[in-house]
């Protein structure tokens, strides 16, 4: 078994939102098709590490989360800054259910055992000196990975916590302490994030910082492949 991380699906099979017409995205559904069936294995497990539909309600997701559901393995899934159709836990799992999607589980002020990995994580927010509304956010969502953090260490105290985030924790110089500082603060060695595209793929920060391991898992940067995290050895 392995557990692997990819980031921004934007999938767009229940609306009119092609991610053909961008540099880099053409044919990238049947890219990303063919390429998890070929890495993942129905025992393993994959973090989608948010933007994961362009749907603007839960109920619009039904098409996009039925692709992911028909590909191998369990995925776990954390909100992006484009999901605005992400509700409460409680209602998005109940879609789930209704829907008859079973190996979709959402990382919400939770954590999930893995590989013997201790899964926790958060959207995040942008890290350029949030103001007013921002920091608000930027302060929300400290607390939402300090809470998925926290539910590891009672409910998995001696497993390595994994940590998964939308948003980069460095930007352009900019670094969003509030987040860095809780992961320092746990003990969190490695670190995935998405959302940067093109471009700004090449002002990504990848490597150590304070002590956490960072890395970019943006689809396109890792050329739709999920990437592997950790695999079970034997």
């Amino acid at each position: 078994m392995a557990l692997f991380v990819i980031g921004d699906t934007h999938l767009a099979l229940g609306c009119d939102k092609p991610m053909d017409i961008f540099k880099g995205w053409e044919g990238y559904l049947p890219k990303l098709e063919k390429n998890w069936k070929n890495t993942v294995k129905n025992e393993d497990t994959v973090v989608v590490a948010g933007d994961i539909s362009w749907a603007m309600k839960l109920e619009n997701t039904a098409e996009d989360f039925a692709f992911l559901e028909g590909l191998p393995g369990e995925k776990i899934l954390l909100k992006g800054n484009h999901d605005l159709w992400w509700s409460t836990l409680s209602k998005m799992e109940a879609f789930l259910q209704a829907q008859g999607f079973r190996s979709l589980h959402f990382l919400h002020n939770n954590c999930f055992l893995r590989q013997g990995l201790a899964l926790c994580g958060t959207r995040g927010w942008m890290a350029e000196d949030p103001q007013g509304h921002d920091a608000k956010m930027m302060n929300r969502e400290a607390l939402r990975l300090r809470a998925s953090l926290e539910h590891a260490k009672i409910q998995f105290p001696d497993a390595e916590k994994v940590v998964f985030l939308h948003y980069p924790p460095f930007y352009s110089g900019v670094q969003a302490r509030e987040l860095t500082e809780v992961l320092e603060e746990y003990g969190v060695r490695r670190c995935f994030y998405g959302h940067l595209h093109s471009h700004a793929i090449r002002r990504a920060v990848q490597g150590q910082a304070g002590g956490v391991h960072y890395r970019l898992v943006s689809a396109d940067h890792l050329g739709f492949i999920p990437l592997e995290v950790e695999r079970e050895r034997p």
